[in-house]
C-alpha cells in the first residue's frame, strides 16, 4: 500500500508546472492543455475564465485525478500542499481525494443523489473519516451550521428535491468543506442561481475561505463574479494560458485581444440596445487536436501579422505579477471592434394603437398534497409591437408560471390572454395552428429542446410544415433563409445538434421559434449557460430579427444586466405578483420598490462599484401560505410595521408608466433610499 506524501506546510496550495493533457480520439491523441502553469498560495483564491470548450473544467479534474479514460496528463506536473498528485495510487489517492481536495459543480441537483435523504449524504463525508452514526450526525448538523442553514435538523430529513437551489449548493459546500481541505475547486458554482442567491453563496464561500484557510480555484465565464472572489485570474484559450496576474489589473488593463474581447462582450456602463450593440468574437474556438499556429488565437484576432503564425509568443511581463502571452501585448486594447456599434434603428412603438399581448388579472393556483398553491395572483401587463417586457424575481416567483400560462401550456385559473386583441383558448390544444405559431418559445438548454437524432434541415421544415404550412421547395429555400437569418453557415443544415457548440444550438433553437412569423417569443434564459462572446452574438441577433420582423419579447432571466441591456420595460414578480413595473431605465434607477432594490444590490458588477449590499431574510416564502398584508413584509429591508402585516398595497401608478407596490410614498421612497441605509427588520421611520 503506497503511503501518502506529507503535506509541506510552506509549499503552495496548488502548483501547475507546464502540464499537458491529451484526449485519445479515434486513435490519436488530442491536445487539450498546452504547457499550462499557474501556482494558487494558501488562503489564495484564483480564477479560470475562458469559452467553453478552453480546457478549464479539463484542469479542474486533472487536479482531482478524475479526468476520463481517455485522458492524460502526458507533461509537466500537479502538486496540492507538496504533494505530487500524479504520483498518488491506490489508498494514498483516495485519502487525497478525502482529505486534501473538494469540487462543488455547476449543478447542485446532479451532484445530489436523489434517491437518498441529505442527511444520509452528508454523514457519509464524516463516516468515511471514521466516525460513528451519532458522531456523523452531529457534525452532519454543525457543517449545515457552517453554511447559514438556519434549521439543519429539517434539512437533514428531506430529499435533495424539497430543496431550493441555493440550498442544494449550500449543502454540497458544506459538504466539500467538511474535511477542511486545503483545495476548493468551484467549477461555475453560481450559474444557475438567482441574484440574491448567488450573492449569498459567493459570501458565504469568501467567509468559510477566511475561517478554514482554504485555497480556492474558481472556474467561471461570469467576469464579474471572478472580480468579487479571486485575487488573480488566467486567462484561459485553447489549452493556453494567454494571459495571468491580478484580477482588478487584468480587468483594467487586459494586455492580450482576447481578453479584450471577452470584456466587450459584457453589457457595461448602462448600454442598451438603442445605444449601441455588444461586441463579439469572431469566429469559433478551434476544435481539440488541431494542428495550430505558433499563437493559438492567431485566427481570431485583428491584430495578427506573420509572426503571430510562426513564432510563439512568449510570456511577456505587462507589470509586476501580470503576463501576457502576445507580441502586441502594448496595442491590444487597440483591438478593432468585429461589430457595428451602431445600434439597430429602433422599432417604433406605438403605444396608442391595440396591444400585441394583452394579460389581465391572470391567475394560476395549482393543487398540491392538499395544499393550493397560488403560483400566480392576479398578474395584469400589456405588450405592443416590437416592445421587449423583461421579467425578473427570484426562482419560485411566477416568471416560468407567467411564461407557459401565456403559450397555453399550464391552463389558468382565472384571468385571459389576448393576443392583438383576440381572446386566446387557456390550453394549447383548443388554439389554432396561427395561435400556436403566434407565440413562441426560446428555453434555456436547446440540448434538451432539439432532437439529437434529427438534423437541423428536418427539424426546421417540420416545424415549418406545422406552423406554416410550407412544404416542398419552399420549405428548403425558407430554412436556409431561417439558417441566414441567425448567422448559421448553410452547411449546419445537415448537422445534427451534437455536432453543434452550445452557441450554434441556441441559434437553432431561435431559427425554429422564428419558422412560424411570431408574433411573441418567450425567451426562458436563453443565454444564461452561455459564454459572454455566445451570449453577446445571441443579444445582437435577437435585436435584429425583432427590428425586422416587429417581433416582441418576453425575456425571463436571472442576469439583471442583460435583462438591463434588452428590455424597453421590466416587470418584477415576488410570489406570483407584480411588484413594479415600468421603463426599464426607470425601474433600474432609484427609487425602486424594496425588492427591486434588494435584487440589483447583489449583482456584482464588472466595474466593482460599491453598493450597499442588501441581505434578505430566508428564502421566498411557500406560495401554499403566503404572509398576509404585503407578501414581501416578512424579508423588506423597508418595512414600515403593522400597516405592511395587514394591509396589501395596490399596484399604483407612482409615476407616468411607473407602477409600484408599496405602502411608502414614491417621493418618501426616493428619500429613503438616498439618504437612509436599509433596515435591518426595524420599522422604517417615514419622514414627517
Amino acid at each position: 500500500m503506497n503511503v501518502a506524501a506529507p503535506v509541506e506546510p510552506d509549499a503552495a496550495a496548488l502548483a501547475l508546472r507546464d502540464v499537458e493533457i491529451v484526449y485519445r480520439v479515434r486513435g490519436r491523441d488530442r491536445e487539450v492543455l498546452r504547457g499550462v502553469t499557474l501556482t494558487i498560495e494558501k488562503q489564495g483564491s484564483y480564477g479560470l475564465v475562458g469559452e467553453s470548450g478552453c480546457g478549464k473544467s479539463t484542469a479542474a479534474l486533472s487536479i482531482v485525478r478524475y479526468l476520463p479514460r481517455n485522458g492524460r496528463v502526458t507533461r509537466g506536473s500537479i502538486q496540492v500542499a507538496g504533494r505530487d498528485v500524479l504520483k498518488l495510487r491506490g489508498e494514498s489517492l483516495r485519502r487525497y481525494r478525502r482529505d486534501a481536495v473538494s469540487m462543488v459543480y455547476q449543478n447542485p441537483g446532479s451532484a445530489l443523489n436523489p434517491a437518498l435523504r441529505v442527511g444520509r449524504q452528508v454523514a457519509e463525508v464524516f463516516a468515511l473519516r471514521g466516525a460513528d452514526r451519532s458522531g456523523a450526525r452531529e457534525r452532519s448538523l454543525a457543517v449545515l451550521r457552517e453554511v447559514n442553514i438556519a434549521d439543519p435538523v429539517s434539512v437533514l430529513r428531506r430529499y435533495p428535491h424539497q430543496l431550493s437551489g441555493g440550498m442544494q449548493q449550500r449543502v454540497i459546500i458544506a459538504m466539500a468543506l467538511a474535511t477542511n481541505p486545503e483545495l476548493l475547486i468551484l467549477d461555475e458554482p453560481t450559474t444557475g442561481l438567482d441574484a440574491t442567491v448567488e450573492a449569498e453563496v459567493l459570501d458565504l464561500i469568501g467567509e468559510l475561505q477566511e475561517r478554514f484557510s482554504t485555497a480556492v480555484l474558481f472556474i467561471s465565464h461570469n467576469l464579474a463574479v471572478i472580480r468579487k472572489t479571486c485575487e488573480r485570474v488566467g486567462v484561459l484559450y485553447a489549452g493556453e494560458l494567454v494571459e495571468e496576474g491580478p484580477t482588478e489589473e487584468i480587468l483594467q488593463n487586459p494586455s492580450h485581444p482576447y481578453t479584450v474581447g471577452l470584456l466587450r462582450c459584457i453589457p457595461r456602463g448602462g448600454l442598451r440596445k438603442d445605444r449601441g450593440k455588444l461586441d463579439t468574437i469572431p469566429g469559433f474556438l478551434p476544435p481539440i487536436g488541431v494542428d495550430l499556429p505558433a499563437c493559438v488565437y492567431v485566427h481570431r484576432c485583428a491584430l495578427a501579422e506573420e509572426i503571430c503564425r510562426v513564432e510563439k509568443p512568449a510570456d511577456y511581463r505587462v507589470g509586476e505579477t501580470h503576463i501576457s502571452r502576445c507580441h502586441f501585448h502594448d496595442r491590444a486594447q487597440e483591438l478593432p471592434r468585429a461589430t457595428d456599434p451602431t445600434p439597430a434603428p429602433g422599432v417604433g412603438i406605438d403605444r396608442l394603437a391595440i396591444p400585441l399581448l394583452r394579460v389581465d388579472h391572470l391567475t394560476k393556483t395549482f393543487n398540491q398534497d392538499g395544499h393550493e398553491i397560488k403560483a400566480l395572483a392576479g398578474v395584469s401587463a400589456v405588450l405592443w409591437p416590437g416592445e421587449t417586457l423583461g421579467l425578473v424575481g427570484e426562482s419560485g416567483s411566477g416568471k416560468t408560471t407567467f411564461a407557459r400560462t401565456l403559450l397555453g401550456l399550464v391552463e389558468p385559473t382565472a384571468g385571459t390572454v389576448e393576443i392583438d386583441g383576440n381572446l386566446m383558448p387557456p390550453k394549447l390544444g383548443e388554439r389554432s395552428a396561427a395561435d400556436v405559431a403566434a407565440l413562441q418559445i426560446v428555453f434555456q438548454n436547446p440540448d434538451s429542446a432539439l432532437n439529437r437524432r434529427h438534423t437541423v434541415r428536418r427539424m426546421l421544415k417540420r416545424t415549418l410544415g406545422k406552423l406554416a404550412h410550407v412544404g416542398g421547395g419552399d420549405a428548403e429555400r425558407r430554412a436556409q433563409e431561417l439558417v441566414e437569418s441567425v448567422r448559421l453557415p448553410e452547411r449546419a443544415l445537415s448537422s445534427r445538434p451534437t455536432g453543434l457548440s452550445g452557441g450554434q444550438k441556441q441559434r437553432v433553437a431561435i431559427a425554429r421559434a422564428f419558422a412560424g412569423n411570431p408574433r411573441l417569443v418567450v425567451c426562458d434564459e436563453p443565454t444564461s449557460a452561455l459564454d459572454v462572446s455566445v451570449q453577446a452574438a445571441i443579444l445582437n441577433l435577437l435585436v435584429d430579427l425583432q427590428t425586422s420582423n416587429r417581433t416582441s419579447y418576453v425575456f425571463i432571466s436571472h442576469d439583471l444586466g442583460v435583462v438591463s441591456y434588452l428590455s424597453d420595460r421590466i416587470a418584477v414578480l415576488y410570489l406570483g405578483r407584480l411588484m413594479e413595473l415600468g421603463p426599464a431605465e426607470t425601474v433600474f434607477s432609484p427609487p425602486h420598490h424594496p425588492y427591486t432594490e434588494a435584487l440589483l444590490s447583489a449583482v456584482p458588477t464588472i466595474e466593482g462599484e460599491q453598493r450597499t449590499r442588501i441581505d434578505l431574510e430566508g428564502d421566498i416564502p411557500s406560495a401554499a401560505d403566503p404572509p398576509t398584508g404585503c407578501v414581501f413584509h416578512t424579508r423588506c429591508p423597508r418595512f414600515l410595521g403593522e400597516v405592511c402585516v395587514e394591509q396589501e398595497p395596490p399596484l399604483a401608478e407612482v409615476e407616468p408608466e411607473h407602477f409600484i407596490r408599496c405602502h411608502i410614498p414614491i417621493d418618501e421612497l426616493r428619500l429613503i433610499q438616498k439618504t437612509a441605509p436599509p433596515a435591518e427588520r426595524v420599522p422604517v421611520e417615514l419622514p414627517g
